[in-house]
C-alpha cells in the first residue's frame, strides 16, 4: 500500500499505545467491523430505561452501558482486570452506577432476585447459573456475546488451525442449552458473520494486545516473523480480512 509507514514505526506505535478500556477509536481509518444489524447499544438503551434494578457483567471500562441516555435508579456493573475497573469507576460513579471489581470466573455477590435486568457485551464466559440466581422473577437477560470461531482467520494465522472443539465452542447452541438448564426461559438467539478488515499491522497488534484471549501468548518479539509476514499480506492486498461471530440473546427467568 503506497504511503504505508515502515513496519518498525507502526509496531513501535501499537506496542506502546494503552489499550485499557473497552474504546476501540483508536483504529478509526485503519480497521473496520461490521456492526450486527439489530443494534446492541439501541437494544441496552431500551432495556435499562425500563427496570428500577439492573446488573451490566463484564463492562469494561464502562463505555457501552455509559452510551445509555438514562440508566436505572440502582445499577451496578461488574468488571475483573484493574485498568478497566478504574476507567469504569471515573465514567460510570459520577451517573451513581456502582462498580463492583470482580473476576470474570467468580460468583456474583449480589442477593438471590436482586436485578431486574442484567446484560453483558461480550462476555469471556458466560454463567447462566449466577445469572439466574440474582434475577428477579420475570426479570430479563439481554447480552450480545460472541459467537463460534469469531475472527480464527487472524487467531490461527498466529496459532495454527484451531481444534474442532474450540471452533465449537461458542456455538448457540451452548447458551441455549446453558440458560435453560440454569431455569432460564430463552425468547431469542440470533447469529450474524460479520467483516473486519486491518489495514495496517499496528491495527493487528493493537487488538491483540487489547483482546488478549484471542492469542493468550502473544507478543511482538515472539511472533515476529509471523507478523512481518502478515504486513507484507497487508501492503500487498491493501487490508486482511476476517469475520466476527456474533450472537443477540434474550432470555427471562419465569
Amino acid at each position: 500500500m503506497d504511503g504505508m509507514r515502515s513496519y518498525d514505526d507502526l509496531i513501535e506505535e501499537a506496542a506502546s499505545v494503552d489499550v485499557s478500556g473497552w474504546d476501540f477509536s483508536w483504529l478509526d481509518g485503519r480497521a473496520t467491523e461490521e456492526r450486527p444489524e439489530w443494534g446492541y447499544s439501541r437494544l441496552l438503551a431500551a432495556a435499562l430505561a425500563e427496570v428500577d434494578t439492573a446488573l451490566d457483567l463484564q463492562t469494561g471500562g464502562g463505555e457501552v452501558i455509559d452510551a445509555a441516555a438514562q440508566l436505572p435508579p440502582h445499577t451496578t456493573v461488574t468488571e475483573g482486570w484493574p485498568p478497566n475497573v478504574e476507567a469504569a469507576r471515573k465514567r460510570l460513579q459520577p451517573r451513581g452506577v456502582r462498580v463492583v471489581a470482580l473476576d470474570e470466573d467468580a460468583s456474583l455477590p449480589f442477593a438471590d432476585a436482586t436485578f431486574d435486568l442484567v446484560t453483558a457485551r461480550h462476555p469471556i464466559a458466560s454463567h447462566w447459573s449466577e445469572t439466574a440466581r440474582v434475577l428477579r422473577p420475570g426479570g430479563r437477560y439481554l447480552a450480545q456475546h460472541v459467537g463460534p470461531a469469531s475472527a480464527f482467520e487472524l487467531i490461527e494465522w498466529f496459532l495454527g488451525p484451531l481444534s474442532d472443539d474450540i471452533r465449537d465452542g461458542r456455538h448457540p447452541r451452548h447458551d441455549r442449552e446453558g440458560a435453560t438448564t440454569a431455569g432460564l426461559v430463552v425468547d431469542e438467539i440470533r447469529t450474524a458473520r460479520l467483516r473486519m478488515e486491518f489495514f495496517d499491522i499496528g491495527a493487528v497488534v493493537y487488538i491483540l494486545r487489547k483482546c488478549v484471549w484471542w492469542v493468550p501468548d502473544f507478543s511482538v518479539e515472539r511472533y515476529a516473523d509471523r507478523l512481518r509476514t502478515l504486513d507484507a499480506v497487508i501492503r500487498q492486498d491493501g487490508a486482511f480480512v476476517a469475520h466476527s461471530s456474533r450472537l443477540l440473546v434474550r432470555a427471562h427467568r419465569p
